[in-house]
């Protein structure tokens, strides 16, 4: 019986603020069939650090956080701190 963890990013997403969200699932395996599963979510404000996050999750936040969405939710940020 060889019980294994693996932890695998299954989902990432952009929202429409530029905000992305990832889940990460952690999965034991018994004898190579999954006997459990467990989620870990994580949400990444643009132009935060990506310094030692997943290379799949960096590469969609550098696409996604372009100057104008930076800027955009930098604005949104300050508008809100008004109110």
């Amino acid at each position: 019986m060889a019980l294994t963890e693996t932890k695998v990013i299954d989902s990432i997403t952009v929202t429409e603020n530029g905000t992305v969200l990832y889940r990460e699932a952690t999965r034991i395996l018994k004898d190579g069939e999954q006997i459990a599963q467990t989620y870990h979510r994580t949400s990444l404000t643009p132009a935060q650090d990506l310094t030692g996050l997943p290379s799949n999750v960096v590469a969609i936040a550098t696409a996604a956080w372009t100057p104008e969405v930076v800027a955009a939710y930098e604005a949104q940020i300050a508008e809100n701190a008004l109110a």
